[in-house]
Formats: C-alpha cells, sequence, structure tokens
C-alpha cells in the first residue's frame, strides 16, 4: 500500500511539473532589442549627426559647423537666447543655418563689401555680422 501511495505522489508531481514547464513555453519571449551604435547614422549624404556633421552645399562636404562655420549669436528684442546660427562662406555666397530652419539658406552678394542677401534675410559684414529678416536684427556675431 505504501509503495502504490508513493507511486502515485510521484506521477502526480511528475505531470504538475510537465504543465508548469510547458506554460512557462508557452509565454511570449521578449524581442532583444539592437544596441545603437554611436555614430552609426547617417543622413542623404552620408554625414554623421550624432558625429556633429551636416552637409554644406556650398563646400560639398560634411562639415562641423562649430568647426567651420561663423557663429552668430542671436539678437531678437535684446533678450539673451541659448539658439545660434551659422554661416559658412565661400566667394560671393553664404550657407545660412538657422535652428529654425531644416534646410540651410544659400545668400548671394552681388560684390566684395555688399551684403549678402536671399528674400528677406540679409547678412551684413558690419563689426562682424549682422543677420536681418525682413528689416529685423535677429542675429550678430564675428
Amino acid at each position: 500500500m505504501k509503495k502504490i501511495f508513493l507511486f502515485s505522489m510521484i506521477i502526480g508531481l511528475s505531470f504538475s511539473c510537465t504543465k508548469k514547464v510547458s506554460e512557462e513555453n508557452k509565454t511570449p519571449k521578449q524581442q532583444e532589442s539592437k544596441p545603437v551604435v554611436v555614430g552609426g547614422d547617417s543622413d542623404a549624404h552620408g554625414c554623421k549627426a550624432s558625429a556633429g556633421y551636416t552637409w554644406s552645399i556650398l563646400k560639398k562636404e560634411c562639415v562641423r559647423l562649430f568647426e567651420a562655420g561663423t557663429k552668430l549669436a542671436h539678437a531678437e528684442d535684446g533678450k539673451t537666447y541659448s539658439t545660434v546660427a551659422y554661416v559658412i562662406f565661400d566667394a560671393n555666397q553664404a550657407e545660412l543655418f538657422l535652428d529654425t530652419q531644416k534646410e540651410p539658406i544659400l545668400l548671394d552678394r552681388k560684390s566684395e563689401g555688399d551684403s549678402w542677401t536671399k528674400g528677406d534675410y540679409q547678412l551684413i559684414p558690419w563689426k562682424g555680422y549682422v543677420l536681418k529678416k525682413a528689416g529685423k536684427i535677429i542675429y550678430t556675431g564675428e
């Protein structure tokens, strides 16, 4: 009688363990996330934004604006802002990078000493540079 009781306990426990193991196998596994590689991003021109590179239309290459560009500080309304603009110069053209624009703005000038213009933007070489939009000063810099 003891043997039969012991044998039935072993069989009962083995079935209950099998059921638990099969239920664990049914639970969906979490998908493995791929690690993000720093510098692994590239735009349409191959510039890596995470490394600070932006495509320059004038230079026809990836540039770091903070290295290759001229920095202009926000000057609107006499308040202090944390935004900046960058300008890259090439002969009688200037490429303007603003944080409010997705694409850079190409400005042209007629001759040496004139200001660069495009639409209502005007970049004036005066004590460094002054950028105006619709006649209002928005950025200044050296």
